[in-house]
């Protein structure tokens, strides 16, 4: 039985999958009202031709959104950020050791997205060493630490342009020259930055980014390689999306999903102010003095986080304890990647960061965009506030 609430939820899970938007949707509506509906983009007939300009125009909104002088020729259509990244760390690296056989390291952070750090395994039966970049206290990894592991032999740098659990920017940019002097590549999964803060991709070659993260559908996302870039495909068969990813692409969530890029990108300045906003008044309330909860970075962070994620750790309880009793209460949040949800290990960035073991058990993140307003914001402090302070009883 839910504990002090009317069956109304609110939902506060945003970097797991946002729901959708009405720009998105109403793009989902109108091309299956349209001519065009169910044909295939590659078919030479009229009706193949109209969709193949649709799902074109829909290219460029993604590449202007990423920037960076990325082309719309440098969309290849994923399933999603998992693919994306896979995609990325295979092609690019095995694009570089192709070029040069001498490159046969791979570098990426410790705080990565399963996606990635679930790769380094089969990296390394391919025939790469994968050196891991720590971060500092704070979650970011610098520039620095990157440049002490780089040398001749790195064919990929892949840092993620800000962290999934904590919302910590990365220097994204900084790193990225520092690969390039190197002669290496560079890859960076922007899949929780995207559309919500400005991106820093000009000394970037790759960029993984996904529609379901912005009031997208699911399943679908995108991995942008500037065109010169070294790359080895990883599926075959159909040519499509310039042979990178073949398969017939799906005409109607890329439409939804440019949708929900215009409606973040076109107005982001004013909706990164109003949702950091709200983050920092949940923070300051939630983490004041004798709350019992604690911030996993420190105030100093300050804009360098993602707008709308707020991270936090109770040492006095459980994850799995806190999900479920704010659940109860109609509050629906998680204890970081919801890919990991379920295990009872510490979250991996917030032991890369060096935190306790103790306090990261405790840990939640919360997360939204504009759709969330004060008020639901408000009642769930309240509702977070008191389960601590009655030990979760």
């Amino acid at each position: 039985m839910r504990e002090n609430m009317s069956d109304r939820f609110v939902y506060l899970d945003y970097a797991a999958s946002a729901p959708m938007c009405e720009e998105a949707l109403a793009a989902e509506r109108d091309y299956e009202a349209s001519q065009i509906a169910g044909a295939n983009p590659n078919s030479l007939h009229t009706l193949g031709r109209m969709a193949s300009a649709k799902l074109e125009s829909t290219r460029r909104v993604i590449a202007k959104a990423v920037g960076g002088g990325f082309r719309p020729a440098d969309v290849a259509y994923t399933s999603g950020g998992t693919e994306s990244n896979n995609l990325a760390l295979y092609g690019l690296a095995e694009g570089a050791r192709d070029r040069d056989r001498a490159r046969t390291r791979v570098i990426v952070s410790a705080i990565e997205h399963d996606s990635e750090l679930d790769v380094v395994p089969a990296l390394r039966n391919r025939g790469f060493d994968v050196d891991l970049a720590r971060p500092n206290r704070d979650g970011v990894v610098t520039a620095e630490a990157v440049e002490s592991l780089m040398g001749p032999d790195v064919a990929l740098v892949s840092v993620m342009s800000a962290n999934n659990e904590t919302g910590v920017v990365q220097p994204v940019g900084k790193i990225g020259a520092v690969a390039h002097a190197a002669g290496a590549l560079m890859h960076t999964d922007a899949v929780q930055a995207f559309g919500r803060i400005p991106l820093d991709c000009v000394n970037v070659d790759a960029v993984s980014v996904a529609a379901h993260k912005i009031g997208g559908p699911v399943g679908i996302g995108a991995l942008l390689i500037r065109g010169r870039t070294p790359f080895r495909p990883q599926t075959f068969g159909g040519g499509q999306e310039q042979g990178r990813r073949p398969g017939t692409q799906d005409v109607r969530a890329a439409l939804a999903f440019a949708a929900a890029v215009r409606h973040c990108c076109d107005d982001l300045p004013r909706l990164r102010a109003l949702v950091q906003g709200r983050a920092n008044a949940l923070y300051a309330r939630l983490c004041a003095e004798g709350t019992g909860i604690l911030p996993t970075v420190s105030a100093s962070v300050g804009e360098d986080r993602l707008p709308g994620m707020v991270s936090v750790m109770v040492p006095t309880l459980d994850s799995e304890t806190l999900i479920l009793k704010l659940d109860a209460r109609g509050f629906e949040v998680s204890a970081g990647s919801a890919c990991s949800s379920g295990s009872l290990d510490p979250s991996h960035v917030l032991s890369a960061m060096g935190i306790a073991r103790r306090d990261a058990l405790g840990s939640l993140r919360i997360s939204f965009d504009e759709r969330v307003g004060e008020k639901d914001l408000d009642a769930f402090a309240d509702a977070l506030l008191e389960i601590v302070a009655s030990g979760g009883r």
